[in-house]
């Protein structure tokens, strides 16, 4: 039995968006609308013709009879701090695990597995073995290592560049993987969950 396949078209820019599930269609036609150009361009254009109202005169100085006095001095603000967090766990490794598994991610894995360590400050959960046994990582942008095939959709789908490529070397089912290291900037629009091919991926919003 062939799956019916629904159709978006944008109305600004004319791409065509078809998926045979309309929850994902639903995810990527909001994505779109947050990226496209030509909506923006649109948007900003339509903002650019309101006119803006006249600035009031600014009212004269008071003269004061006396010196004004110096402002305090303001301290430095922390520099901030470098990109990433601690890093505990190595992707090389002489393990003998071989863990490419089939999807869909185990939604209560937090239940079931061991925090194992950290990468960058993203959390990591057992079973690992490097280099070709990885686990699940994250905190609530949680991809499975062991079942990720390195197909692009999460990191695509993404409207705020929540992911990167994370070389991962040895692993059976990809040498790279999509690597959460801005996990919390995640709106938890649920776009990546909704078109990971092999639904390596699982979103826990934040209660």
């Amino acid at each position: 039995m062939t799956a019916t396949v629904t159709e978006y078209v944008c109305e600004d820019c004319g791409t065509l968006l078809r998926h045979s599930n309309p929850n994902t269609l639903e995810s990527m036609r909001d994505v779109h609308n947050q990226l496209c150009i030509v909506k923006r361009q649109k948007t900003m254009a339509a903002q650019a013709a309101v006119p803006k109202p006249a600035a009031a005169p600014a009212a004269p100085a008071a003269v004061s009879p006396t010196a004004a006095a110096p402002p305090p001095a303001i301290p430095a603000a922390p520099s901030a701090p470098a990109a990433g967090g601690p890093t505990t766990i190595s992707l090389s490794g002489t393990g003998t695990n071989y863990g490419k598994v089939e999807g869909p991610i185990d939604p209560k894995f937090k239940e079931k597995r061991q925090q194992v360590g950290t990468y960058q400050g993203i959390k990591v959960w057992g079973p690992y073995d490097a280099p070709g046994q990885l686990g699940i990582w994250g905190d609530y942008v949680c991809i499975d290592f062991d079942i990720c095939v390195a197909d692009g959709a999460c990191i695509e789908a993404c409207p705020v560049n929540v992911y990167e490529w994370l070389q991962t070397p040895g692993h059976p089912a990809s040498d790279k993987k999509a690597f959460m290291i801005r996990e919390k900037d995640c709106i938890f629009c649920m776009a990546c969950e909704n078109v990971c091919p092999p639904q390596a991926v699982k979103i826990f919003k934040k209660s």
